[in-house]
């Protein structure tokens, strides 16, 4: 790591971090590369002017694709929004490069650091007991109840975009495709949303309008991995997608495609087949039944039939959380 002198002036320095440059504001020091992210590169430093540790990601030419200046402007107006939540990440600061709003073409997004992601921690050899499933659940719906009460779909839930640290502390975060909706009904929702491992049947049936249980069946598939320590329903197509869900949640009753918009729709569902609805337990034989009563109904293939997030933290399988002051606690690495 090398520090140079910034063009403009002495508020700013040039930090370079394996081969890459980053032009930042004086008083972050001590950069180290930590990863990429989404649409950049990721370093950890110290705010030396607070006192903490933080992540700058760096995004280079941002105007260079609009679809992804889109999402970039959108994530950071909607956390904007949103406010601050301790299980929501937080931008702590935003740096433009050139620093003038009308000229810049990087940009340097400051936030909370944290340690690690859920997805490697899911596949690591890491002990997870209930304890630490039901910690997870909690503090990923206790997030989802704050965004959705604000109004907005996150649509791109999965485990690396839920950070954690060694405390198991957890913040939701990549809010590139989230949008805010002001019903269920009243706009077409139809551009490409959520990794397919954990696309909603009503997405995969070509819906245009759904709501947020697109989310609580997301999370439910986020619960699923961290108990199986493996993805549960690993589609390589959306079609094949479907077709894991029917295999595992049986054939869906008239009843259950009742949101299905078209005729073309349901019998596509059809062609795959019959299959008996089976317990859930089946899949998850060691783990808490608790557990599972709660993962059903956030699986379920009708959205209107699924658990609400709110529904969901008054669960008894989350019962020991509940805290009315802060609504978490530790738990011991």
């Amino acid at each position: 790591m090398s520090v140079e002198p910034s063009r403009y002036g002495p508020d700013f320095h040039c930090v370079t971090v394996s081969r890459d440059v980053f032009e930042v504001r004086s008083h972050y020091a001590n950069l180290r590369p930590v990863g990429g992210g989404s649409y950049g590169i990721v370093c950890s430093a110290e705010d030396t002017l607070r006192g903490r540790k933080v992540a700058i990601k760096k995004i280079t030419d941002v105007f260079d694709d609009l679809t992804d200046a889109k999402r970039i402007l959108r994530e950071m107006k909607l956390l904007r929004h949103l406010g601050v939540h301790e299980n929501v990440i937080n931008i702590l600061d935003v740096i433009l490069i050139p620093p003038n709003v009308m000229d810049f073409h990087d940009i340097y997004i400051v936030t909370d650091l944290m340690e690690s992601d859920l997805e490697r921690i899911i596949s690591s050899s890491q002990p997870l007991s209930d304890a630490h499933f039901q910690y997870f659940l909690y503090q990923i719906l206790r997030g989802m109840k704050f965004v959705h009460s604000g109004n907005v779909l996150h649509r791109d839930l999965k485990p690396s975009n839920l950070l954690v640290n060694s405390n198991c502390d957890l913040s939701i975060c990549d809010f590139g495709l989230a949008r805010g909706v002001e019903t269920a009904h009243n706009e077409d929702l139809t551009e490409y949303v959520v990794t397919r491992w954990y696309r909603a049947p009503e997405l995969l049936t070509d819906c245009q309008n759904y709501n947020d249980a697109v989310d609580v069946w997301a999370v439910g598939c986020i619960f699923a991995e961290m108990l199986r320590r493996r993805p549960f329903f690993t589609g390589r197509d959306p079609s094949d997608q479907l077709h894991m869900i029917i295999r595992v949640l049986g054939s869906p009753t008239e009843e259950e495609m009742a949101f299905v918009p078209h005729e073309a729709a349901k019998r596509a569902i059809l062609q795959h087949g019959f299959y008996p609805k089976r317990p859930l337990i089946e899949f998850f034989p060691d783990a808490n039944p608790l557990a599972v009563d709660l993962l059903s109904q956030m699986l379920k293939f009708n959205p209107a039939e699924r658990i609400s997030v709110v529904q969901a933290l008054a669960h008894p399988y989350l019962a020991q959380l509940q805290n009315p002051v802060r609504g978490c606690v530790l738990l011991r690495r």
